[in-house]
């Protein structure tokens, strides 16, 4: 039986790098802080909330997608491994769209876009 690749699970949270509260973002499963996008290692498929690392998701660098607008590259600082969410540029407390285009011109070596 094949485990499905995403699951919805979009409950607010208070973000363990800046502090601030994170609402739901409504429109599908929010996993990074709008505000200083950084992250936790909570998930294995998005959604599922089946990791136990649970170190904290640095924002390394971002790159645009047609598809998919902006996509976040991320490194857990407690693992090593190198994660990609979608930026949420749409629904309540978009992400920081500042912060992306910043991110855009860090370089990081990572195993492509797709």
């Amino acid at each position: 039986m094949e485990t499905k690749r995403f699951q919805k699970n979009d409950g607010g949270f208070i973000c363990a790098h800046c502090g601030r509260d994170v609402p739901p973002l409504k429109t599908t499963s929010r996993d990074h802080c709008p505000y200083c996008l950084w992250s936790i290692h909570i998930d294995i498929n998005p959604g599922d909330r089946a990791c136990g690392c649970l170190g904290q998701l640095e924002p390394m660098t971002a790159y645009p997608d047609s598809k998919k607008g902006y996509v976040i590259v991320y490194r857990c600082q407690k693992c090593g491994e190198v994660r990609k969410c979608r930026a949420a540029l749409k629904g309540n407390e978009p992400d920081d769209l500042n912060l992306i285009i910043e991110l855009t011109s860090e370089q990081f070596p990572y195993q492509g876009h797709k």
